[in-house]
């Protein structure tokens, strides 16, 4: 069984380190209102991921799975509010451009809101844990208390690597506080949020 766990946490792992949407929220976050609010982001995305965890394991994750028109609500609904973060995260951009302190304006919202609601909207977990992660759970282990052993692990590993990653971002802030570079970032991550989110609102699967 611990070899069997060892092999999940690699391969969990290894999904987790993929950048993606939660990668982006955190960075906007982190460069509109510092290390702070971008831990409390990352806090919201490890609740979401604790949501999809319970669903999952009640079962509702495999029906929203299963249904085309329910996935397709959760997914229109994720992936606008990811070009709603996107569009928000360029206008602000613009506003501090145009703005005599060069410092990023106050992001609306809070932030382990905004971590939570983008990771729920997020209906590919549900495909993830209902079509992988069983693939990884341990043998002769009850099918529940493996599914939650697994999420619990799955989150774990996010907040480690997110908050690694908003350490990095810490700590490169000399850099990072420099106008241009923090204008050149804001307007990257702006487009790559909207990028992230025509991507799920035409993905098929």
């Amino acid at each position: 069984m611990l070899t069997h766990l060892v092999a999940a946490t690699g391969v969990l792992a290894l999904l987790t380190v993929v950048p993606g949407p939660d990668m982006a929220v955190v960075t906007r976050r982190a460069l509109a209102a510092g290390p702070r609010d971008a831990l409390r982001t990352v806090g919201g995305i490890a609740t979401g991921l604790l949501i999809w965890g319970v669903l999952t394991v009640a079962g509702l994750a495999a029906v929203l799975a299963a249904s085309p028109g329910a996935y397709l609500v959760v997914r229109l609904l994720g992936a606008g509010y990811l070009v709603f973060l996107g569009v928000q995260a360029l206008r602000q951009n613009r506003r501090a451009a145009c703005a005599d302190d060069p410092a990023a304006p106050p992001t609306a919202g809070n932030p382990w809101r905004t971590g939570l609601v983008s990771n729920v909207l997020n209906p590919k977990i549900a495909v993830f844990y209902t079509g992988l992660l069983p693939t990884l759970a341990p043998p002769g282990m009850p099918a529940a208390r493996a599914m939650s052993l697994l999420v619990l692990l799955h989150a774990a590993l996010t907040v480690a690597w997110l908050g690694g990653y908003v350490l990095l971002l810490s700590m490169a802030a000399p850099v990072l506080e420099k106008p241009r570079v923090r204008r050149a970032l804001g307007r990257t991550t702006g487009v790559v949020l909207i990028g992230f989110g025509l991507v799920v609102a035409v993905g098929t699967g």
